[in-house]
């Protein structure tokens, strides 16, 4: 099999080290593999496979002569803007995992279980986007039932977990509830999120925007159409829970006049639907939680349901890993069809 030289910008940080778990658990052909981060994070070395690679700086002129075939990018926005056309002049390919270029026209918004025929776009820009977690998780759930029934509008709350903010994220959550455990959590401090997490909900995400959205709930609208080609209604509150890791999703949606939704058809459709696991059984406690998805590539839903009032709407529940679904699961599975083109 023919093996692909990788290289991963943010090689420290929490979804490029996930990055690395999924290539090593997927068998992914790796040949030769660079690691990249800032300068404060070169010389260290990362594991994959039993062996040890050296981090090295990234700098304009890192990926020269290195014959990188595949570059993911997971270092932040402006990271990404200002260095990956480097990569993309060496020859790579940029599989990105920033909001930089999600929205741009002529660069792939992909989803590989919803829009896998986008990839074919790439060679464009020489970049695929790969699209906020949150958004990620849904329109796996939504793509069959959209396919079967037509949605006219959606309305998703979420609880996204602190893995959202990274590394600095989960580790505020952890020391919090350990100052709490020692009776001094109003000394914590609070600096990953706006407010303290611990013992909280915070129901803003990202920065403010003038329509009183934040842009994390605008990427949620903006992105879901551009993944489907739809143009239906979509509306989200998006809301920082103290969870570790694994996003939560409760998805409100309202098919075209006329639709009588079926529960059993639904449950069916996202039964057969690739990634996606139904766990739906309320009378015996079984639905998806932060604990069932974590550390899983597969997107769970459960609490199906049909609405009180309305034939065409339907209310489910989903759960999915944002470090892994989310993030480094989702650009590894674009880098696995885009390898199937090429070939």
């Amino acid at each position: 099999m023919k093996k692909y030289n990788i290289a991963v910008v943010g090689a420290s940080g929490a979804v490029g080290e996930e990055i690395f778990r999924v290539l090593e658990e997927q068998n992914f052909p790796v040949g030769n593999l660079l690691p990249l981060a800032s300068a404060s994070s070169a010389g260290k070395t990362i594991e994959f496979k039993g062996e040890e690679y050296p981090i090295e700086e990234l700098t304009e002129t890192v990926f020269e002569g290195r014959d990188i075939d595949i570059a993911f990018f997971s270092a932040g926005g402006s990271i990404s803007a200002q260095y990956a056309k480097y990569a993309v002049e060496s020859g790579a390919v940029v599989i990105d995992n920033t909001s930089h270029f999600r929205m741009m026209d002529n660069v792939p918004l992909v989803v590989p279980e919803v829009n896998p025929e986008d990839i074919e776009l790439w060679e464009d820009t020489g970049i695929i986007a790969n699209p906020n977690c949150s958004t990620i998780q849904m329109v796996q759930l939504l793509k069959p039932l959209h396919d079967y029934y037509g949605i006219k509008r959606v309305d998703v709350s979420t609880y996204q977990a602190t893995s959202g903010a990274g590394k600095k994220g989960m580790e505020e959550l952890v020391r919090q509830m350990q100052d709490f455990f020692a009776f001094r959590l109003d000394e914590s401090k609070v600096e990953a999120f706006a407010h303290r997490i611990a013992l909280n909900v915070i129901p803003h995400i990202d920065t403010p925007q003038p329509n009183g959205y934040t842009k994390e709930e605008m990427k949620m609208v903006n992105e879901t159409n551009k993944i489907m080609h739809s143009n239906f209604a979509v509306s989200a509150t998006c809301v920082r829970v103290p969870v570790l890791r694994s996003h939560s999703e409760s998805i409100t949606i309202t098919f075209e006049e006329g639709v009588d939704v079926s529960v059993e058809k639904a449950r069916e459709l996202l039964e057969n639907f690739e990634n996606v696991k139904v766990i739906d059984d309320l009378p015996n406690f079984e639905y998806p939680m932060p604990m069932t998805a974590t550390d899983t590539d597969y997107t769970y839903v459960g609490r199906i349901r049909k609405d009180t009032f309305a034939p065409n709407i339907l209310h489910l529940w989903g759960v999915a890993d944002q470090v892994r679904v989310g993030a480094a699961t989702n650009a590894v599975r674009i880098a696995q069809k885009w390898i199937l083109l090429e070939d």
